[in-house]
């Protein structure tokens, strides 16, 4: 069994379907029912023109039938007050000459005479009329065909119509555009004419759009037909049908281009609004749908461009919040992570020394000299100093990052500061520390326990990092009214890129696979986050003479 599967059309194929169904097909309907009427007003335009011909060109025949008699009457009246024979024959030639539609005038002395003469023309296609005179003979003119045709067919000259004039023995008398084939159909269709009533026009004949009429005068001497040829019927019909039919294949053309014109435009709005959905599907929030707008363009369309861009504005600010979210966590378990590596490094080592030794004191089965004792006290001291050094940076941090670390800034004297950190330095690994104060040198604005804080670190991260028995050296200075504090050692240059990243937290200069010290990684981002609550500033730089620079600058008292 076959199963037919619906398939979705796209919007230009349904447009192109609607516009088949809703545009061609009645313009093509419109177009044959408007070319059917017209033919059929044509056709009946074509049957009434030649009934008026007919009628037109019978008025003009019996007007000329009429005067032409009435003329002979004339001549013949005249003649009958000569009575000598060569004058009237003079008379009668000078009649002829200056009678323009009179070909010969001849007096014959029986009506059968006359007969014959007028049978003689009419084998030769010419006209005959003859009276009957007072003393019993006969006038009979020859007349011109050529130009009694001119004068009876003046009014139909510009017509293409054939025109036919026969006598009542069906006998071409007269006729206008003639055709042998032409002439030849009239005189078969002659002979099986229906019976007409005499003076009244009538069409007939078997082709639609080539009608003819038929007249007979009312004394039955002569009928008229006249014929439709086939380059009228072409002129007003075929013609007329190839204008119908272009008329409407442009309409339907013009209409198609201008369809056409606004389905591309509608189109490519529509393209661009799959792309950013497409865009959006694929995780790029940035992208926005960008119309062709003008006054073509949909509102609807417009209002959905609208929705979907603030849509995907939203979007990416959510997107760019929880990648600021997903850094943070990351911080955080990094930090975490740090924090676990930091404690089972930094604070086992000296939790080691201080259990150890308390446990040499507390041993009863040796006895310890003094000297060994306030050794293992000293050391005992030491370690819980740097432990809680370590435990006071640890919780230095949260308030650091959240911007809640509040210091109490007076009046410090630097001497003081220098000297108390020196104290507070657990040891110098031979490092001398060099201090240039000057005795007048003003007094700073910070608090005095987070600058010694500050100090102590600095300090202890030039003994770390400083070449052998080469000096620590602090140098002070005033710069546009505040203090400037630089502690430098020598040691390997720094690269810049090295520089910018030792303000963050767990950061030192060797790494982890190649620790040659010991350290948080803390010291420096303690340092940095003390100087700015203190409302200082704190810059590294680094030299070929002196590797590590630190700068500070304070505010003066």
């Amino acid at each position: 069994m076959i199963s037919f599967k619906f398939q979705r059309l796209k919007i230009i194929e349904q447009i192109a379907i609607v516009f088949f169904f809703a545009v061609v097909i009645p313009m093509s309907i419109s177009g044959f029912v408007i070319n059917n009427i017209n033919q059929q007003s044509v056709r009946h335009q074509l049957r009434e023109s030649a009934v008026l011909i007919a009628s037109m060109v019978s008025d003009e025949l019996d007007f000329f039938i009429r005067t032409n008699e009435t003329t002979l009457t004339q001549i013949s009246d005249t003649l009958e007050y000569i009575k000598n024979p060569y004058q009237r024959k003079i008379f009668i030639n000078d009649i002829s000459k200056k009678y323009p539609l009179c070909k010969r005038i001849e007096i014959v002395k029986t009506l059968s005479d006359a007969e014959k003469i007028k049978n003689k023309a009419h084998a030769g296609e010419e006209s005959v009329i003859y009276t009957k005179m007072k003393n019993g003979l006969y006038l009979v003119a020859l007349l011109n065909t050529k130009n009694y045709e001119s004068q009876l067919f003046d009014s139909v000259s510009e017509d293409n119509r054939q025109i036919y004039i026969f006598d009542r023995k069906n006998r071409l008398i007269a006729s206008h555009n003639y055709t042998s084939e032409g002439y030849d159909d009239t005189i078969k269709m002659l002979k099986s004419l229906p019976n007409t009533t005499p003076g009244v026009p009538m069409a007939f004949g078997d082709k639609k759009n080539q009608p003819l009429a038929y007249l007979q005068s009312k004394d039955l001497r002569y009928s008229i037909i006249v014929r439709t040829t086939k380059s009228i019927a072409k002129s007003a019909i075929i013609d007329n049908r190839i204008k119908i039919i272009l008329s409407v294949l442009t309409a339907i053309l013009a209409t198609m281009i201008v369809i056409g014109f606004y389905m591309l435009y509608l189109y490519i709005n529509i393209r661009q609004l799959f792309k950013a959905i497409m865009a959006l599907s694929k995780g790029n929030y940035e992208h926005r749908i960008r119309l062709l707008k003008t006054s073509f363009t949909p509102y609807e369309l417009v209002f959905l461009t609208n929705e979907f861009n603030e849509m995907a504005s939203e979007i990416h600010k959510s997107y760019i919040e929880l990648q600021e979210k997903n850094a943070e966590l990351k911080d955080l378990n990094e930090f975490r992570s740090n924090l676990i590596d930091t404690v089972s490094h930094e604070l086992r080592t000296p939790l080691t020394s201080i259990q150890g030794y308390t446990s040499r004191l507390m041993r009863q089965d040796i006895v310890i000299d003094e000297e060994t004792k306030q050794k293992s006290l000293r050391v005992i001291k030491e370690q819980s100093e740097r432990l809680k050094r370590l435990i006071d940076d640890l919780l230095t941090i949260p308030d650091i990052e959240g911007m809640r670390l509040r210091t109490v800034n007076t009046n410090v004297n630097l001497l003081e500061v220098f000297e108390q950190a020196e104290l507070l330095l657990r040891k110098h690994d031979g490092h001398e520390i060099m201090v240039n104060l000057s005795d007048n040198f003003p007094d700073v604005l910070a608090d005095k326990g987070r600058l010694e804080q500050v100090i102590v670190n600095l300090y202890e991260n030039a003994v770390k990092y400083s070449y052998s028995e080469t000096p620590i050296i602090v140098d002070t200075s005033v710069s546009d009214n505040k203090a400037v504090i630089t502690v430098k050692n020598q040691c390997d240059k720094i690269s810049e890129d090295k520089l910018s990243t030792l303000f963050e937290k767990f950061v030192r200069l060797d790494d982890e696979m190649t620790r040659t010290t010991r350290g948080t990684g803390l010291g420096l981002f303690i340092v940095k986050g003390l100087i700015e609550a203190m409302d200082g500033e704190i810059k590294l730089s680094s030299t070929d003479e002196y590797g590590f620079i630190a700068t500070i600058t304070l505010n003066l008292a």
